[in-house]
């Protein structure tokens, strides 16, 4: 049994032993166990870690939603008075005109569709480029999800995703063409794809089970900070190539201001064989937190292992080969999959508002606060399977109702924005849910591979939704409301986890849900 005894050093600061090594007896606790035993569930040094991991939240927005800005059509104007009569009736329509008669009024460098003439035929290179990006994405959440769980562990992956990041976003600021632009958000999005999943389980894996839920919940605050962070810069930085460097040194800040004071995760320090790194993180926990961890307590896994100082290993062969993890994985699949064609479906929508594009930004990020905290303060009254029902519903009903409204004048007009508005505020709290929802579903030696599978599917529909959104009409709504409620009716097969302990091995969660 992989252990460590703490009876030979009563100071923190003494050299940790493997409970083989001492004849002295002691208390087998597992993490949750000692957490809320010893360290505390959630005190002073669960705040600054959590607070500290969760700002790559912000990092991802910027890098996600810098395209907003950067891959805009701006205004163009007549060359001269007089000179495109055939504008009449199509203001926003640049595609009926003589070459010459018009231009765009910041130059033509604002963006990168007036740079390359992305408009009228080669207006659909603006949405590959949007697909491109979350195809890497996909990519790189897989293999970041799995490196993360092996040797690279959750600090480290963390800090190569946000350096890559940095870099491929500067190199994009000096991309000469089309084709090394979309190339280099490929990039982008290949190491984009493992912030936020890095990110969450880092911060949420030292966490006590009680305030897990509403702790893993908040951290889409920071998304959505980063989001109105977009706004900002991009008002500052009008022109793509600043921005894209603007946006991206944040990130090498990041690695430089901020990693440097994260702790690793002691759930992976223990599966990985190392049980003394594991207590040294416990340690600290109870010093910062003003608790005391007593002399006979050591760490121990979850599924009885022996003492040999070996590495618990899994990965999503493991997953599949289990009955019970298997299904849950496929269910998991499936709802981030329908939740991510609505989400960002519905988003691109409100794009579409003839509005100022920052502060159409910036409300769309405010707006989706309040689903954050709902979410946050029903979580752990109500449970995970419940709360993730009612909102894909709720966002499901309201597309449904927004499909039927065929009517053309002001007040239709304004009905349906406000069902697209509802949309996304159920959607919102459901894409929230589902981070630590799946987080908890699957044991420490798979968790980020499944919730890398499960981004992946996210991904996945974040390359359909645009699409979706092309086919005009009711036709989106009905789309989104499908996806919706489909994905409710796959959560009523989930279990519920709540108050559920945060297994560490595949042998120690079938032991535990098949005793129950």
């Amino acid at each position: 049994m992989a252990s460590v005894n703490t009876r030979d050093g009563g100071d923190l600061r003494s050299p940790l032993m493997t409970n083989k090594k001492t004849p002295f007896p002691c208390e087998k606790l597992g993490i949750d166990e000692m957490l809320q035993k010893h360290c505390g569930e959630f005190g002073r040094w669960h705040l600054r870690h959590f607070i500290l991991t969760s700002l790559a939240w912000a990092l991802e927005a910027l890098h996600t939603m810098v395209m907003i800005f950067a891959d805009r059509e701006p205004i163009w104007q007549c060359a001269a008075q007089g000179a495109c009569p055939a504008a009449s009736g199509l203001a926003y329509d640049v595609c009926g005109l003589a070459p010459g008669t018009w231009k765009w009024t910041d130059g033509g460098g604002g963006s990168t569709v007036a740079e390359w003439g992305m408009v009228c035929g080669d207006k659909y290179k603006v949405g590959l480029v949007q697909a491109i990006f979350f195809g890497g994405c996909m990519i790189g959440a897989g293999i970041f999800g799995h490196l993360s769980d092996s040797f690279l562990g959750r600090k480290g992956s963390l800090t190569i995703v946000c350096i890559l990041n940095a870099l491929f976003g500067c190199l994009t600021a000096l991309a000469p063409n089309y084709t090394i632009y979309a190339l280099l958000r490929l990039l982008t999005g290949f190491s984009t794809g493992g912030v936020g999943l890095c990110a969450f389980v880092l911060a949420t894996e030292p966490i006590g089970p009680t305030k897990r839920g509403v702790a893993g919940m908040s951290t889409f605050y920071f998304f959505s900070t980063g989001i109105s962070l977009v706004a900002g810069i991009a008002y500052l930085f009008p022109v793509w190539r600043a921005l894209y460097i603007a946006s991206s040194i944040p990130s090498l800040l990041f690695v430089v201001l901020v990693v440097p004071f994260l702790s690793e995760s002691p759930r992976w320090y223990l599966v990985r064989g190392m049980p003394a790194k594991a207590m040294e993180v416990m340690l600290s926990i109870a010093k910062t937190n003003g608790r005391h961890v007593p002399q006979d307590v050591c760490l121990v896994l979850d599924d009885n292992s022996s003492s040999t100082g070996e590495a618990a290993k899994g990965s999503l062969v493991d997953v599949f080969m289990s009955p019970l993890t298997r299904f849950r994985l496929f269910l998991a699949v499936g709802i981030n999959f329908m939740c991510s064609v609505v989400y960002y479906g519905l988003s691109l929508n409100v794009v579409n508002l003839e509005t100022n594009l920052y502060i159409n930004v910036l409300l769309n990020a405010v707006a989706e606060l309040p689903a954050f905290t709902l979410t946050a303060v029903l979580l752990d009254r109500f449970g995970r399977k419940p709360l993730a029902i009612g909102t894909l519903w709720f966002s499901g009903f309201f597309c449904l109702c927004g499909s039927l409204m065929r009517g053309s004048s002001q007040a239709w007009k304004a009905v349906r924005m406000l069902c697209g508005v509802l949309g996304i505020f159920g959607m919102a709290g459901t894409y929230n849910l589902l981070f630590i929802y799946t987080t908890e579903l699957f044991p420490t030696v798979v968790r980020n591979a499944a919730l890398g599978s499960a981004t992946q599917a996210a991904q996945m529909g974040a390359i359909l939704a645009p699409f979706v959104v092309v086919l005009g009409g009711g036709l989106p709504f009905a789309v989104f409301a499908v996806c919706g409620i489909v994905g409710g009716w796959l959560a009523f097969y989930l279990p519920e986890t709540l108050n559920r302990p945060l297994y560490d091995t595949m042998a120690g969660l079938e032991e535990g849900e098949g005793a129950n």
